[in-house]
């Protein structure tokens, strides 16, 4: 029995799903390209690093609305390129990192479907978990159809 399971069974934790107005490959790029994420992700312009593949390592300053700034470490677990990306988040004070997925499944070559999940270990992180990630595909959703009329 993997790990995820464990902790889902004693975790809270969230599904979001949404249809995009792209295909997966386009999805995938604005998420792993760090020119790109940076436009739609709430990062500070030119905080982000991404290495792409198993274990590799990625970091970005994220921008509150109010002009806070938190940078954020962590490391790629699993790297499927246009399906599967589960990121590892480092949180200050835990041995495990906090693992967030995103599934890209693409419908008919113009849609894809994205599905972000992740399991936290209060209610109260899943809530803000979940607000960050709504936020994460607002964001692409408006990057990605901007992209489209360019």
């Amino acid at each position: 029995m993997s790990m995820e399971q464990t902790t889902a069974d004693n975790g809270f934790a969230y599904t979001l799903t949404r249809t995009l107005d792209a295909p997966a490959a386009r999805v995938w790029r604005a998420w792993t390209t760090p020119e790109q994420y940076d436009q739609w992700a709430y990062a500070a312009a030119g905080s982000v690093e991404m290495d792409v593949r198993p274990g590799g390592a990625w970091k970005a300053t994220m921008v509150t609305p109010d002009g806070g700034q938190f940078p954020l470490t962590g490391s790629y677990l699993e790297v499927t390129e246009n399906r599967l990306l589960v990121v590892g988040m480092d949180v200050p004070g835990k041995p495990e990192p906090a693992a967030m997925t995103m599934e890209l499944d693409e419908r008919d070559g113009q849609h894809t479907q994205i599905v972000l999940r992740q399991t936290c270990d209060t209610a109260e992180e899943r809530d803000m978990a979940e607000q960050g990630s709504t936020m994460l595909l607002d964001g692409l959703s408006a990057f990605l159809a901007k992209e489209t009329r360019d």
